[in-house]
């Protein structure tokens, strides 16, 4: 049972965004110059929007397209066309493909569930749905949680004038911070897993920081929500007023679907016929094309069984999905070579994060491992990024649980929590922004969602720094 538990746990992590290695590039033999264009793709998301919104708005995709190009072109004349082809290959069919084709599917089906009965958005209300967000997250994913409670919670407040801060919070806990106690929870936790990590370690060992963290923001965000609910007094005409309806849902057979993407991602981890195909050097094994294939299917069953009233008082739009399948297809290219030159250690360009998390005697330093597998994650993939994090600390699974269960409990929380410290940190993150704002909320810029999480989370990573990572 345990044997299969962990097989269908590794088909789950392959279903998760960038849970690849690199491209099984020689980080070695790159200059750090070859992380530009990804810096390019961060500095435009960040920029743009507020420099030249036309711009952005209209071609958005077509800049992170020329950023990918950026590497993809100089990586071809210095190392052949083949390795770029194969680079290219490995990042389409082994990351971007399985994200695209489980975000789609989840989109979706939570797209068509809606929530009747008047839902008042006051602070009690909002806490309830993230803490509620925040368990499931451990349970269904972040991505799963954040897409089955991100149109509630924006239709509960749609007749208050201050919501931004209402989704910054919910990204902070339900996106990111409620998936931190199983591997089921965030992709990084499933590397552990798949790397021999018991898969109660975690809720063991970072359940109290996890606990501090939620019941801090939700804390911060119920004294910040009363302050604006109450300074905005009498609220305007509710435009979905529906005091007159009970309580239910409709569409509640989106569930089935729901629970077929779960089915999907654990068959392909059972069933091991041992057929691949190999697409430019990265094999393709047969359960993983049959996971993918019904997913698609699984995204037209649920566009078919939902009523088209139902989708339309949810306010559903591709938008949002087009936005995150356009970016996230640049991100991931350009995110290649830093990857890989992190993945080198001693012998890359970024040596000195090596070098910066251990001791004079060699030993690991847990807060260095909480600070630079978090900052890391803040802006690469995080379950890569834990990886790199896991290996450094010696990768040995049974060390790492006892001897340096600190070490390995920083990483771990590092690399889920600080998620939350930017919109690309973790793939909900972006998505959650892109509902919102589709729905007319006005979002934090890059550079603004920083400040939030600078004001409010770092603080709370120094007090948990200075409790359990010292």
């Amino acid at each position: 049972m345990r044997s299969h538990l962990r097989s269908a746990l590794a088909s789950m992590a392959l279903a998760l965004p960038l849970l690849a290695q690199a491209a099984e590039i020689d980080g070695s033999r790159l200059a750090a110059w070859w992380g530009i264009p990804f810096a390019g793709v961060l500095l435009s998301i960040a920029i743009l929007p507020l420099a030249a919104p036309k711009l952005w708005h209209h071609h958005f995709g077509k800049i992170a397209a020329g950023w990918a190009l950026a590497f993809l072109l100089p990586f071809a004349v210095v190392f052949g066309p083949g390795a770029a082809g194969s680079a290219l290959a490995h990042t389409l069919v082994a990351e971007y493909i399985p994200f695209i084709a489980l975000l789609t599917a989840l989109f979706t089906a939570a797209g068509g569930i809606y929530i009747r009965g008047n839902l008042h958005g006051s602070p009690l209300t909002n806490v309830t749905i993230m803490a509620a967000g925040s368990v499931l997250a451990s349970v269904m994913g972040t991505t799963g949680a954040s897409m089955l409670l991100i149109r509630p919670l924006i239709r509960a407040n749609d007749n208050r004038k201050h919501v931004a801060h209402v989704v910054v919070f919910f990204i902070f806990t339900v996106s990111n911070a409620g998936g931190s106690l199983t591997p089921l929870g965030d992709p990084p936790l499933f590397l552990g897993f798949l790397k021999g990590v018991d898969f109660f370690w975690t809720a063991k060992h970072i359940f109290p920081e996890t606990l501090f963290l939620l019941g801090a923001l939700l804390a911060i965000f119920f004294v910040i929500d009363s302050y604006w609910y109450r300074r905005e007094g009498v609220l305007p005409t509710d435009p979905t007023p529906d005091r007159a309806e009970r309580f239910g849902l409709e569409g509640a057979i989106n569930f089935l679907p729901l629970l077929a993407v779960m089915g999907l991602v654990l068959m392909s981890g059972v069933w091991k016929p041992g057929i691949s195909f190999d697409v430019f050097g990265t094999p393709v094994e047969l359960q993983q094309i049959v996971r993918d294939g019904l997913l698609v299917l699984v995204t037209f069953v649920s566009l078919a069984i939902t009523p088209r009233s139902v989708r339309e008082k949810n306010q559903f739009s591709w938008a949002p999905m087009q936005e995150v399948a356009k970016l996230f297809i640049g991100i991931f290219l350009t995110m290649i070579p830093v990857l890989a030159m992190l993945k080198s250690g001693e012998q890359g360009a970024f040596a000195v994060v090596a070098r910066a998390v251990t001791a004079p005697d060699g030993q690991p330093l847990p807060w260095a491992y909480f600070w630079f597998s978090g900052v890391l994650s803040s802006f690469l993939d995080n379950a890569p990024t834990y990886l790199v994090f896991f290996n450094l600390a010696g990768g040995d699974p049974a060390v790492l649980m006892t001897t340096l269960a600190t070490t390995l409990a920083a990483v771990s929380a590092g690399s889920v929590f600080m998620g939350a410290n930017t919109y690309i940190g973790n793939a909900p993150n972006f998505m959650v922004k892109a509902i919102a704002e589709d729905r007319g909320i006005r979002m934090p810029s890059f550079f603004g969602y920083m400040a939030w999480s600078g004001a409010v989370l770092l603080p709370l990573f120094v007090i948990i720094t200075f409790i359990w990572f010292r």
